[in-house]
């Protein structure tokens, strides 16, 4: 699949964007971290996201949740900002829940968690692009 129209898969929404739920895993509270302008970027174009950090509360103005594991439904889709180590137990929680699009930003990913997004036929983009770039991101 090209890179293209994998990451339109990945940013496919509905035209009720409650249909569809993106994770950002990794999510920070420090504005000047790359899992706080992920989230950041989601909610400037719109995404119904949600913030995934198991040491935070809320990460602008959103209600945090520990894991994936914790929504009522698996996401649409998972942006990963993590150390490599904990991608690999992400990626395994993400295939136990069925979510079908991973997007791993640019050093999070180790080559044990892309063949298992591989293996199980998840839609994965990762070494680049970062979706900071794709979806416009602006420091404000």
């Amino acid at each position: 699949m090209q890179l293209e129209h994998q990451i339109a898969n990945f940013l496919n929404q509905p035209s009720d964007i409650n249909d569809k739920l993106f994770a950002v895993v990794g999510a920070s509270t420090d504005r000047n971290k790359y899992g706080n302008k992920v989230l950041r970027v989601f909610q400037q174009n719109n995404f119904n996201v949600v913030p995934v950090n198991p040491n935070a509360t809320t990460v602008e103005g959103l209600a945090a949740i520990a894991s994936i594991s914790d929504l009522p439904k698996p996401p649409h889709a998972i942006s990963i900002i993590t150390p490599p180590r904990v991608t690999e137990n992400v990626v395994e929680e993400a295939i136990l829940l069925g979510v079908q699009h991973i997007w791993m930003q640019p050093g999070v990913d180790s080559q044990i968690a892309v063949s298992q997004c591989k293996d199980a036929g998840i839609n994965l983009i990762y070494g680049g692009p970062c979706i900071l770039v794709v979806l416009g991101f602006r420091d404000r």
